[in-house]
């Protein structure tokens, strides 16, 4: 493991992992590669459980990962790998809130929007990533009370606080969208691409990408 990603779910890091890619650093994990694996889902349940974990068996194949789950242990996986870097991509709280609220949140948190509930319905094992993700994020980090907007966003000021407080300045990168290739290419030591930095983060994606999914499953099935 080369990057561990501690910023959580909607402050750029699907855009990070491709970037990270490109930079030859993948593949990266993401928080939707843990339905790719539904094999490792017991090693996330065991961290959720606060039980000890093989983390280099949660990530076998992989040189880097971003977004949640992983982000919910950057203090494990720092331990774990202790030669990796940490990059951690935040935005305005505000913006931040309104994101989730618009797509992670009704999808895996509350299930309120129809198409997480469809999805539900013809994705296999999403119901029990589901089911994870609603116990590891929404029951745990947010403690239930994501809906309250004040809480989820001093939960997530915590974070980042608590990141940037407890990880040497020489090992951690803080970013943000709009940063581009500079600083994240200045932190790891390479030349900057010539092709754009990744914009994959707005919502309409998001939902774009629940639909593929769906479309994926319906034919298999």
């Amino acid at each position: 493991m080369k990057i561990i990603g501690a910023g959580v779910g909607r402050t750029g890091t699907l855009s990070l992992k491709s970037a990270l890619e490109v930079l030859g650093l993948g593949p990266c994990f993401h928080g939707r590669h843990v339905l790719d694996h539904p094999e490792r889902l017991p090693l996330w349940e065991a961290a959720s459980e606060g039980r000890p974990v093989d983390w280099t068996a949660v990530f076998r194949g992989y040189r880097s990962t971003v977004d949640w789950p992983g982000a919910a242990y950057w203090r494990e996986l720092r331990a774990a790998f202790p030669d990796a870097k940490i990059i951690l991509t935040v935005r305005d709280p505000a913006g931040w809130y309104e994101s989730v609220n618009r797509t992670i949140y009704p999808m895996f948190g509350s299930g309120a929007d129809p198409r997480a509930q469809h999805a539900l319905r013809v994705v296999p094992g999403l119901d029990v990533f589901t089911a994870f993700h609603r116990r590891m994020i929404w029951d745990g980090f947010f403690d239930g009370r994501f809906a309250d907007r004040d809480h989820a966003v001093a939960v997530y000021q915590e974070h980042n606080a608590a990141v940037m407080r407890e990880v040497a300045a020489d090992r951690l990168l803080v970013i943000q969208p709009g940063d581009g290739w500079q600083p994240l290419c200045d932190f790891l030591g390479l030349p900057v691409p010539v092709e754009p930095y990744p914009h994959l983060n707005d919502p309409d994606r998001f939902w774009g990408r629940v639909a593929a999914r769906m479309a994926e499953a319906l034919q298999e099935g």
